[in-house]
């Protein structure tokens, strides 16, 4: 894979990483198609647990498509994955955005596409793609919208207003903001913390969250319930623990 995309094991972490600093990681047509393969690889990782998604330095995430070059994206518009890369598929397993810098137009809809964003400080995230007439391929009309509401999201979709870390935070855009520099160590915590848990009834439960967004509350609750036999043995092992006073008080709570 060529060094403009990297996919490196950290622990039970796969790191995917865009590196075109001097684009500000923007994607063109052969960065999208090494990202299709680093996704391909991670789902095939039995021992990556979690995807981090990071960009190169310090400056950007990723700046979206890189515009100079949109023509090498044009066979990617009715690609089934997704233009830039993976961004129609849903993965299997956690994934977690490490961003600083700018997160732009698809940058920020690849954002979107993980489960959890860390950011530092300095991050600055927005769809202003707005002013030129290009528009959202990549799912940010519909995974922003269910991250933050429909009205945050019509907000930054419609008026392609930039918004800073803290803005992002309190929207809920963003899950969580550290120091500068600190966004990539930190996600690799939060993914440790993750692949520590018991699989089986963490991903159950992730893809019932998934699964029954946007269903009625009954379909939902169907989807959740065809977890509980298949998970049964596993919850009675970590009962059987509690039962034993692991965990007492909230003990090793969160990640």
């Amino acid at each position: 894979m060529p060094e403009e995309v990297r996919y490196e094991r950290r622990g039970a972490a796969a790191v995917l990483t865009i590196d075109r600093p001097g684009r500000r990681n923007a994607v063109d047509g052969p960065t999208a198609e090494r990202l299709a393969e680093g996704y391909r690889r991670f789902e095939g990782d039995d021992g990556a647990r979690v995807l981090v998604l990071t960009g190169g330095g310090d400056e950007a995430f990723c700046a979206g498509a890189d515009l100079k070059a949109l023509e090498s994206l044009g066979p990617r518009l009715a690609d089934p994955a997704g233009p830039l890369g993976f961004t129609r598929l849903t993965p299997s397993k956690p994934t977690v955005a490490a961003i600083s810098g700018w997160c732009l137009a698809g940058g920020l809809e690849l954002a979107l596409w993980c489960d959890l964003r860390v950011a530092s400080e300095n991050a600055r995230l927005g769809f202003p793609e707005r002013r030129w007439g290009v528009p959202l391929v990549d799912g940010g009309t519909q995974r922003l919208p269910r991250i933050v509401g429909l009205g945050r999201g019509l907000d930054l979709i419609l008026t392609g207003r930039i918004v800073d870390a803290s803005e992002a935070l309190g929207m809920g855009l963003v899950t969580e903001v550290v120091a500068p520099g600190r966004h990539l160590e930190r996600a690799l915590q939060i993914a440790e913390g993750l692949a520590g848990f018991p699989q089986e009834t963490m991903l159950a439960d992730r893809r019932a969250a998934i699964e029954g967004l946007g269903l009625p509350l009954a379909a939902g609750l169907a989807i959740e319930a065809q977890s509980g036999p298949q998970t049964a043995a596993v919850a009675a092992q970590g009962a059987a623990r509690f039962a034993g006073g692991e965990g007492r008080g909230g003990a090793g709570a969160g990640v």
